[in-house]
């Protein structure tokens, strides 16, 4: 019983520090579970927004701001794009960082606006944080319309026409790379053709006398090492070479392709002639090492080194005694020698004129074919010798509205107003107002004519929709075709069709070829036509447009022109109501 009630007690005591271990280890863990906790929290990202109003003007911007602070190491990427629809994003501003203790403080400022007036919602907009999305709250924008009191809108007269700066082109930049073009062409030219080139060793020696080339020749076979390396057979070819090129040059200009016997045979010749004053025994030294020489080159002879030398220095006499035995030249001969000097100077300068103007010509061929393939030859002709037609269409053009109904045109000049002649009778029933550049002489020429009937109006009573003046478009073209019969045209072809403007006017298109007399001249230019007449009630509107026949860029002008017509029906409508 003793022994049960010990180990029971024993048991007892177990499990009491087992409990306590247990409550310890719990204790433990829940701390580290309750900082973690408070560690996560302090360390997850926030994501706030920011904007500056909720209501605006149509057109002005609303400045939308989102914040975010996160860890320093977190990657944080911000909304990019359209994703403010129906809102427009104009700009979206660079990312502000600032620190704040351990932590970064990222904020991003969006413009927006809106061109419609209503009240819209700007979306949740989606924010990526370690790979994490975070989105913010959507928000209400109200855009209100501008209210305009038109019964206190003042008038003002209609202003006059200015004078416009005519807009800068870049015709220096192309200038620029055409001079830095012809600039490297010429540098090239002068760098490897004209520009005196430094001579070479080789070239400075051929300069050389004969006699100074001759020892100069001789000091070099001095230095060689063909006696150490006994290559005998080389000494005495350049030793032989040395001595019949210095007589080949001053004594008989055969020596070098001339045997030993026969160069020995024509130095006798010339001795006894008393052409050259050359003792016996020089020849008969000059002899005896050609001899030698050809003994050691086709006998394989192998003379002694000291002999070899001997005949080095029996050379170099030689030579001496051939350059003292030869008269000084005569002030004939050094006249003659200097001319020949100055006819090859004049034969180089020529072959590198002839060189210069041949690489000129061949770069201005190259340069026409290249771009005649890319551009077309004719296109490049017309640049190079200049094209009227073409300068109007590569120019800057000009997008206006001329008269009332405005007629909204696109053309390569300003059209300016021109007084319309109206006949007293029709003064009091008509008003016309015309644009134009160019007449129907200048060939190519633009007019814009608007005419207006007035309406009578009777006391106490509406005018009937049958009161109201129409136009006969067909009526109107062939009264158009006679002005130009009027002003001198003839072989008129005409033709009719239907024409449509890009926004849906509809009218009649006159088109055709006719024939123009130059004033003062004798002969006729071709040319083309296009009338183009819409009308609108009381309301007749009329764009004459002529050019040239066979005349590519003229044809591209008028294509752009009566693709940039639009017409406003609503405002004639307007106007009379």
């Amino acid at each position: 019983m003793k022994r049960l009630k010990m180990k029971m007690q024993n048991n007892i005591l177990i499990r009491n520090k087992e409990t306590k271990v247990y409550r310890q280890r719990f204790l433990i863990f829940g701390v580290f579970s309750i900082f973690f906790f408070l560690g996560s929290l302090f360390s997850s990202a926030q994501v706030t927004t920011e904007i500056d109003t909720t209501k605006i003007r149509i057109g002005e911007q609303i400045n939308y701001k989102i914040k975010v602070e996160a860890d320093t190491l977190s990657l944080v990427v911000f909304p990019e794009g359209q994703t403010f629809m129906p809102l427009e994003a104009v700009e979206a501003l660079k990312i502000d960082t600032t620190k704040r203790d351990s932590r970064y403080l990222l904020s991003r400022i969006y413009k927006l606006t809106q061109f419609d007036s209503g009240v819209y919602t700007i979306p949740r907009q989606k924010i990526i944080i370690d790979e994490k999305p975070f989105f913010t709250d959507s928000l209400n924008v109200a855009v209100n319309t501008v209210v305009i009191d038109t019964t206190k809108q003042k008038l003002y007269d209609i202003k006059p026409i200015i004078e416009v700066e005519k807009s800068k082109s870049n015709w220096w930049k192309w200038l620029l790379i055409a001079l830095f073009a012809i600039a490297l062409v010429a540098f090239l030219l002068y760098w490897f053709i004209w520009r005196k080139k430094p001579l070479t060793k080789e070239e400075e020696i051929a300069l050389l006398p004969p006699y100074d080339r001759a020892k100069l020749a001789l000091e070099k076979l001095d230095e060689s090492q063909y006696l150490v390396r006994s290559e005998v057979k080389e000494y005495y070819s350049e030793l032989t070479f040395i001595i019949r090129k210095y007589l080949d040059e001053k004594v008989y200009d055969r020596a070098l392709e001339s045997t030993t016997a026969e160069l020995i045979a024509r130095l006798n010749l010339l001795k006894d002639g008393n052409q050259i004053p050359l003792s016996k025994e020089t020849i008969l030294h000059i002899e005896s090492i050609l001899q030698r020489a050809d003994l050691v080159k086709f006998a394989k002879s192998a003379p002694d080194v000291e002999l070899a030398k001997m005949d080095k220095t029996t050379i170099d006499k030689a030579i001496d005694n051939v350059r003292v035995s030869l008269p000084e030249p005569s002030e004939e001969e050094k006249l003659l020698d200097q001319k020949y000097k100055e006819e090859q100077e004049r034969k180089k300068k020529r072959k590198k004129v002839w060189i210069t103007v041949a690489i000129s010509i061949f770069l201005i061929v190259a340069t026409f074919v290249g771009f005649g393939v890319k551009y077309g030859f004719g296109y490049v002709k017309d640049t190079i010798i200049g094209h009227e037609s073409k300068e109007l269409l590569e120019g800057d053009w000009v997008e206006s509205a001329y008269g009332f109904p405005p007629v909204w045109i696109e053309t390569p000049k300003v059209l300016k107003r021109v007084d319309a002649k109206i006949p007293d009778e029709a003064k009091g029933k008509l008003s016309m107002t015309t644009f134009a550049y160019g007449t129907l002489l200048d060939v190519f020429s633009v007019v814009i004519n608007t005419t207006t009937l007035k309406v009578p109006k009777q006391q106490g009573a509406e005018p009937q929709e049958s009161d109201k003046p129409t136009f006969d478009l067909y009526k109107v073209s062939e009264e158009s075709i006679k002005g130009f019969e009027a002003k001198g045209a003839s072989n008129i072809s005409v033709k009719r069709e239907k024409f449509t403007t890009p926004n849906g006017a509809e009218g009649l298109k006159t088109f055709g070829t006719l024939s123009l007399k130059m004033p003062n001249t004798e002969y006729g230019v071709d040319a083309k036509y296009e009338l183009l007449c819409f009308a609108n009630e009381n309301v007749l509107q009329q764009i004459i447009i002529t050019f040239p026949k066979n005349d590519d860029y003229a044809e591209d002008m008028v294509q752009r022109i009566t693709d940039s017509i639009e017409l406003k029906p609503d405002e004639v409508e307007e106007d009379q109501n």
